[in-house]
């Protein structure tokens, strides 16, 4: 589903194209049960990357289902155009799964990004399921910083329009905030309130918690030449 031989203004037109797609507004299920996280591992020094996909009990955050898979990259690093490297990991940790999550939430931007269309909106048009960004650190765009209780938000404006694009969130009193952002068929409000709910104990959600441990498991295995856990 990603061309591996796109060019960068390649990759650029199309998310031009597929932006328009995206739903800011909540289209979710009735019932909420399997929320899923997800979240990429490479590093510098080779080309492996791993990819991982988690689905929580979304009342118990009791892990349901892992999913994992490793491939040599096949995009450059370009900023503003990570999806298009982290995709292909994704969309194979994604065949995996026995069961499909209601909401996803990614380890990165949704449309906190220069042209509105980060990663978990890719992948939120992509799969066509309710998705949402929470990064840990800005990408893109300007705010003032939330007061220090847990909860507080400010919202994120882009830099170009002043457009409100993410919300600043502080999940835990005097800790760095994080970033939410839509991704698809999801509002702001709604993302931004789930994100809160997933961060019981820390700043980060369980769903990016427990996707990074079982991504990073994956990746150091294949690059130990083991075959990665649950893979």
């Amino acid at each position: 589903m990603i061309n591996p031989n796109l060019t960068e203004q390649e990759a650029i037109d199309i998310q031009q194209q597929l932006r328009g797609q995206v739903i800011a507004t909540d289209h979710l299920p009735a019932e909420i049960k399997l929320i899923a996280g997800v979240d990429v591992e490479y590093d510098k020094d080779s080309n492996a990357i791993a990819g991982a996909f988690v689905l929580l009990d979304y009342h118990t955050l009791e892990v349901v289902e892992v999913a994992t898979h490793c491939m040599e990259v096949t995009f450059p690093y370009i900023p503003g155009l990570f999806s298009f490297r982290e995709m292909p990991v994704l969309l194979e940790a994604w065949q995996k799964l026995q069961q499909h999550p209601d909401i996803i939430i990614c380890d990165g931007q949704g449309r906190a990004h220069p042209r509105r269309f980060g990663l978990a909106c890719h992948m939120g048009v992509l799969l066509d399921k309710p998705t949402l960004g929470c990064g840990k650190t800005r990408l893109f765009g300007k705010y003032d910083p939330p007061a220090a209780e847990r909860g507080a938000v400010s919202p994120l404006l882009a830099e170009d329009d002043g457009e409100h694009i993410g919300n600043a969130l502080r999940t835990q009193k005097d800790i760095n905030p994080v970033f939410v952002s839509v991704g698809h068929k999801i509002s702001l409000d709604t993302a931004t309130s789930l994100v809160l709910k997933m961060c019981t104990e820390y700043r980060l959600p369980e769903t990016t918690r427990k996707a990074d441990h079982y991504g990073r498991e994956a990746f150091l295995a294949y690059k130990n030449g083991t075959i990665p856990p649950l893979q």
